[in-house]
C-alpha cells in the first residue's frame, strides 16, 4: 500500500521543541541542493522613486506666495486607462524672464526672486501638482524663440527609464504657433502637450500609451 502524501509544511500540533519542516523532493518547490542564484531580470523603475525620492516641499518650483504663481496639477494615466497611483513626475523650466538657474546655461545663470526652476512631486494622491511661475520664452537655436514650456520627466512602474515631455499653455497661442518643436507635430499631437486653464492655475494630464498618448521626446 503507498504511502498518504505529507506536506514538507505541516507541523505537528504542539510540538515539544522547535520543528524543523522535512525537505521535499525536486519539483516539490523545496530544495534538494545547493541553491545558486542567476541574474535578476531587468527591472522597470517601480513604485518606489515616488515613494524614496520626493520630499515635502518638492512641489514648489517657486515659493509659496510668489507673486504671479500658480498650480499645475494632473494624473498619469497608463495604457488601460487606469490612474498611476505612485508615478514620480519632475519639471524643470525657465523663470519668466527666459532664464535659467543654472550654470550651464549659456547665457550665464539668473537668479529670479522666490524660483528655483525645479519640482519633483508625487502621485500618491492621484494626482501630481507643482506649484510654479509661467517661464519665458528661452531661444530654439535657429533664431526664434520657443513658446513658454516646462520640461517634464515622468517615472512610473512598467518604464524601464523616465519619459520626457513638455507642458506647453493652450492660453500662449501666438507664441505656440511660432514654436518649431509644435509646428513638427499634428493638431493632434499638439493637443497633448497643452496644459487648460484652471481656476487656480492649469490642468495638464499625462497619457502613457493608448489612444491619447501624449507625445515623448528622445532625448
Amino acid at each position: 500500500m503507498s504511502k498518504p502524501i505529507t506536506n514538507p509544511l505541516d507541523v505537528p500540533p504542539n510540538p515539544g521543541e522547535p520543528y524543523q519542516p522535512r525537505s521535499g523532493q525536486r519539483g516539490s518547490g523545496f530544495l534538494t541542493g545547493p541553491h545558486r542564484l542567476g541574474p535578476t531580470p531587468s527591472a522597470t523603475v517601480g513604485p518606489y522613486l515616488a515613494i524614496g525620492l520626493t520630499w515635502a516641499d518638492g512641489v514648489y518650483a517657486a515659493e509659496e506666495g510668489t507673486a504671479g504663481g500658480f498650480w499645475i496639477r494632473g494624473r498619469v494615466v497608463d495604457g488601460a486607462g487606469a490612474v498611476v497611483p505612485d508615478a514620480m513626475v519632475e519639471t524643470w523650466q525657465a523663470d519668466p524672464d527666459g532664464g535659467f538657474p543654472s550654470p550651464e546655461d549659456p547665457r550665464g545663470a539668473s537668479s529670479y526672486p522666490g524660483f528655483r526652476g525645479y519640482a519633483r512631486a508625487q502621485t500618491l494622491s492621484g494626482e501630481f501638482e507643482v506649484f510654479t511661475l509661467k517661464p519665458g520664452r528661452v531661444p530654439d537655436g535657429e533664431g526664434g524663440l520657443q513658446a513658454p514650456h516646462i520640461d517634464v520627466s515622468v517615472f512610473a512602474r512598467g518604464l524601464l527609464d523616465r519619459v520626457v515631455t513638455r507642458i506647453y499653455f493652450a492660453d500662449e497661442a501666438e507664441a505656440n504657433a511660432e514654436d518649431a518643436v509644435l509646428r513638427g507635430l499634428t493638431e493632434e499631437q499638439r493637443q497633448t502637450l497643452l496644459a487648460t486653464p484652471t481656476d487656480d492655475g492649469y490642468r495638464f494630464d499625462v497619457y502613457l500609451q493608448g489612444e491619447r498618448e501624449t507625445v515623448f521626446f528622445a532625448v
